[in-house]
């Protein structure tokens, strides 16, 4: 039987099937003589045990198309990073850090701008203007008690389709009430599995990959408030600001790192407003912070 890792805890793997049903495995032993651990997303095959109580082992993994720490999961469809126009105010910052983060890890992202009926239109095209010069998909959503006043929820509900999406964000962005939006009845989704591992709703969360579809998994990451760009050399920072690319040879000293030097295509472009000074600051700070820890 085939399914797909959705939860660990203590051991133990819980893997759903395409029967809909959530057999609790353990892995076999070869796996620690090869030194490979099972992961979140993982693909497997195991041998039923119990039907009745619905326990199996994991006899094989199939080879991941990707893999990441934080969140840790791996087969990866996209990424879906919510931020709120407003209450709290987008740090800007954060945003970018999470981009570079995906961008390592190959993960296409979406940006999605939630709250967008707290401010006004003006400033919904300006950010989204921003984000799609840079080549990024931006989505805007605003979600309301009535299904007939919500803002791209119908269309984030196809982004989702058929896909592992990791949904990661600030706190209080109102991503809770996006997944609820969603899926309405994601709570008795996840029942089954609540149950077999005998945890309330209110104790520490385990990373969890919640089936809303068929083949469609959603994995719901606690809000964060910061996040360190990790493994990159200062240099080769510039290589994660897309709008760079037009510019790259252009300036007047190979290497250019595009802060201090003179004749830079790059700050050129900055004077003209055809790439965004918000964009360009926050790659000014990134740069100054990884300099800084390599000489640690």
């Amino acid at each position: 039987m085939t399914g797909k890792i959705i939860k660990g805890v203590g051991g133990f793997y819980y893997v759903h099937l395409h029967n809909n049903f959530i057999y609790e495995c353990k892995a076999k032993g070869v796996f620690r003589n090869q030194n490979i651990k099972p992961m979140i997303g993982d693909d497997v095959d195991i041998d039923i045990i119990s039907e009745k109580d619905k326990t199996g082992n994991i006899i094989s993994i199939y080879e991941r198309t990707n893999s990441i720490i934080r969140p840790t999961v791996s087969n990866v469809s996209q990424a879906i990073i919510i931020f709120a126009l407003s209450n709290p105010k987008p740090n800007y910052n954060l945003l970018d850090r999470f981009l570079i983060m995906m961008s390592q890890n190959h993960i296409k992202t979406i940006i999605c701008f939630n709250k967008s009926d707290l401010v006004s239109e003006d400033e919904v095209n300006e950010i989204r203007n921003i984000y799609t010069s840079c080549g990024y998909e931006v989505m805007i959503t605003s979600v309301k008690s009535r299904e007939d006043m919500q803002i791209g929820i119908a269309e984030l509900k196809e982004k989702l389709n058929k896909k592992t999406t990791v949904l990661a964000g600030p706190s209080g962005v109102g991503k809770s009430s996006i997944v609820n939006a969603v899926c309405p009845d994601i709570e008795a989704k996840t029942g089954s599995i609540s149950d077999k591992i005998k945890r309330g709703k209110h104790t520490t969360r385990h990373t969890e990959l919640m089936c809303i579809g068929e083949d469609t998994y959603i994995l719901d990451t606690p809000g964060f408030s910061s996040l360190y760009v990790e493994d990159i050399e200062p240099e080769d920072l510039k290589y994660y600001y897309n709008e760079f690319e037009a510019y790259e040879g252009k300036c007047r000293f190979n290497g250019c790192i595009h802060i201090n030097e003179p004749e830079c295509a790059v700050k050129e472009a900055l004077d003209k407003k055809i790439i965004s000074s918000l964009r360009y600051e926050n790659y000014k700070q990134l740069y100054t912070e990884l300099k800084e820890k390599r000489k640690w």
